[in-house]
């Protein structure tokens, strides 16, 4: 036995219970009962079980399945590869913590979708993001008022980083590099990096 859906033209399709048998050389089928008027989830647990699988308790669906979201990670991947190669954490702050985390997730989010500051807090937050960004740097639960103290505690290292940036560069070119003034009114910060000259940048993000 076996569910079949007849397509109607100008109506919702037949659902006929139908079996199939031999006559002869042939084979027919025939049509044992008309489940049209069933509900959809007692039909399709009905063809789970002719097919031989158990049929599926809905009160128990969330119990048994588990929803996993795949998110984009490649070019998140590629960007953070290339500013940990660059040690470009380690001149923003020696030590790992909430705030680093959130200036790279926001450095990170200018280069592949700049956008305002409240598309950049929902494109790293759990419920409305678009790439594992905020998973890799654990940043899934945050909110804009964050990333706004943040943004003041990366200005307040202006020129710790400054320094960090020159000595750098003399180091590897032995020469002195040109450091531009940063407007604080519009927040950008220049990371100027040795021999590749990688910039990278916040603009006007408050």
């Amino acid at each position: 036995m076996y569910i079949d859906r007849v397509p109607n033209r100008n109506s919702p399709p037949a659902v006929l219970l139908r079996e199939s048998y031999r006559e002869g050389k042939k084979v027919r089928k025939r049509t044992l009962a008309n489940l049209s008027k069933l509900p959809d989830d007692v039909v399709d647990n009905l063809q789970l079980v002719l097919k031989g699988s158990p049929a599926i308790n809905k009160e128990k669906f969330p119990d048994i399945c588990e929803v996993n979201r795949s998110l984009p990670h490649g070019h998140v991947s590629a960007v953070l590869g290339t500013i940990n190669q660059l040690k470009l954490p380690q001149l923003i702050d020696k030590k790992k913590t909430r705030s680093r985390d959130l200036v790279i997730a926001m450095i990170v989010s200018r280069i592949l979708n700049p956008g305002s500051k409240l598309s950049t807090v929902r494109g790293i937050r759990t419920e409305t993001t678009n790439s594992s960004l905020g998973k890799v740097l654990g940043l899934e639960k945050t909110d804009k008022d964050e990333y706004y103290q943040a943004l003041d505690w990366l200005l307040s290292r202006q020129i710790d980083i400054h320094n960090k940036l020159a000595s750098r560069h003399l180091r590897f070119t032995g020469s002195f590099p040109h450091l531009y003034p940063v407007k604080s009114e519009t927040k950008t910060l220049w990371f100027l990096y040795s021999m590749g000259w990688a910039v990278l940048s916040i603009r006007k993000f408050r």
